[in-house]
């Protein structure tokens, strides 16, 4: 299953059909994939191979989206990393995956030439820019591409378990982790993804998240697959983001949680506006149940969910099973299988809590170059996902939290969310984010950091009082409301608890 000639089919039977938009470009499958061969033909005279690895230090961009075909094209490896890395973090990745080649912009020149001394293995000559023209130390992306050809690249044999791409973890819990991705785990997402979101050849896919982030592949891969439409925008603009999908009568959106709830919160949001959508999904972390009510209200019948991890177990909630499972994250696609068990690995009877574990076609073969680490998550052919969750009698999975958000007060298992879901009922609060903090005579004790949707619309002591008058248990009270102008989020969009947390300790005496 070569990824790489999904793009030359369509170009043969869908060759006017519209396949990519981004800003003022408007591309046919031809157009698309003779710009993607005119890379892949460039990378090869570079000396470019099976096996070797391409990474990307870019934004949203046309030049990114050609890059992953083509790559896919000619056999080698996609390493897409985050623009936000820098220093010590961007040369420990860089290393860690073994590129030989980088293609990056004018906004990155600076961050790698601080670097390149360090990293040694990547030629001089292997440095692109892919915007303007060549500089010292750097190629011209769009030179080298007008000087190559725009025929089918050199024939190169790709097998099932040959790697596609690396994706790299957040590194929320120690030094990020390179999930490895065949061309068969891909080559799955497009056929189960197209066939769970309900995604055809007519279909307008819009995606203004990071491309680099896990989540872009979940409608990617099937717009390729079935040659449908993709819209990119550079980046996420509530107001602008609605405004493509009235434009351009957009069918399927995928967004992260914020995302949602910016959108909800935009001025231009309305039923009107957002009535060509068929999908809209949420994914890289639970949406709030508020949330999920104010969405599917206006746009009933809309709502998808997935739960998963990159390293390739999901979960999707269908739309049509909102309505009897709203506070689900659904079940297994096909081909997948799910279990819940406790400590000592048993599995456990439906309604009682612990930890998912799951199988499918989307499991990595491993994290790159760390056998040690894939033991650990991959256990007798299982991914352990570290997440808490029980199944209802019907097989419908829902998710308690993570393990690692866990609060242990006196002794009992506090679930950040549950605090999380009531606290969002508060009619100022736009998003909030509960986590652990230590306490003397608790142990641990919830601390619980909000985002406004008017600055002044209640104080961090009425919220406190507020919320502690209706959680269900004492052990669920707030010990503080610290309220933020915005929550530190990763590339991918997700709230980062772990920098909350980070910037409660050195703010503590002024609040953050």
């Amino acid at each position: 299953m070569n990824i790489g000639i999904l793009l030359t089919r369509q170009a043969r039977y869908r060759s006017n059909h519209l396949a990519v938009v981004f800003e003022d470009q408007r591309l046919t499958y031809a157009e698309f994939h003779r710009r993607v061969n005119r890379l892949a033909n460039a990378f090869v005279t570079m000396g470019v191979g099976k096996g070797d690895k391409v990474a990307t230090m870019l934004p949203n961009c046309l030049e990114l989206l050609e890059t992953y075909w083509a790559v896919a094209r000619i056999g080698a490896v996609m390493v897409p990393l985050s623009p936000m890395l820098r220093g010590n973090g961007l040369v420990t990745l860089l290393r860690d995956s073994d590129t030989s080649t980088v293609l990056t912009n004018r906004g990155f020149v600076e961050t790698l030439d601080e670097i390149r001394s360090e990293i040694t293995d990547i030629a001089a000559d292997r440095y692109i820019l892919t915007d303007g023209e060549a500089t010292p130390g750097y190629q011209g992306y769009h030179a080298l591409t007008a000087a190559a050809s725009d025929a089918e690249p050199p024939y190169v044999e790709i097998d099932d378990d040959d790697i596609y791409n690396i994706i790299y973890s957040s590194g929320t819990t120690g030094l990020p982790k390179g999930i490895v991705h065949t061309h068969h785990i891909r080559a799955m997402y497009c056929s189960l993804l197209a066939s769970s979101y309900r995604i055809l050849p007519e279909s307008i896919i819009l995606h203004a998240g990071s491309l680099v982030f896990n989540g872009a592949f979940l409608t990617l891969m099937p717009a390729m697959y079935l040659g449908a439409t993709y819209i990119l925008q550079r980046q996420f603009d509530p107001v602008a983001f609605i405004e493509m999908v009235q434009r351009e009568q957009v069918t399927h959106v995928k967004m992260v949680p914020s995302q949602i709830v910016a959108m909800l919160n935009a001025p231009n949001c309305s039923a009107e506006a957002l009535q060509s959508l068929e999908m809209v999904g949420s994914v890289g972390a639970p949406l709030h149940l508020e949330h999920k009510e104010k969405l599917n209200d206006m746009l009933p019948g809309r709502f998808y969910e997935l739960y998963g991890l990159t390293e390739g177990f999901v979960t999707i909630l269908d739309k049509h099973d909102y309505a009897a499972k709203p506070h689900s994250v659904g079940v297994p696609p096909p081909f997948f299988e799910m279990k819940i068990i406790n400590d000592a690995g048993a599995e456990v009877p439906a309604g009682q809590v612990g930890e998912i574990i799951g199988r499918g076609p989307f499991m990595m073969p491993g994290y790159y170059k760390r056998p040690d680490l894939t033991s650990q998550t991959i256990v007798d052919g299982w991914i352990h996902t570290g997440d808490l969750g029980y199944v209802d009698d019907d097989g419908f999975l829902f998710l308690v939290d993570r393990q690692k958000d866990l609060i242990i007060s006196g002794g009992i298992n506090v679930y950040p969310r549950d605090i999380e879901e009531i606290i969002v009922q508060h009619p100022a609060v736009r998003e909030v984010a509960v986590f652990g903090i230590p306490s003397e005579k608790w142990g641990e004790t919830p601390l619980a950091t909000v985002v406004l949707h008017h600055h002044n619309a209640v104080t961090a002591t009425e919220l406190r009082e507020w919320v502690n008058q209706r959680v269900e248990a004492r052990y669920q009270r707030v010990q503080d409301v610290v309220i933020v102008e915005d929550f530190p989020r990763s590339v991918a969009g997700k709230t980062l608890k772990r920098v909350l947390r980070e910037q409660y300790w050195a703010n503590k005496d002024t609040r953050i």
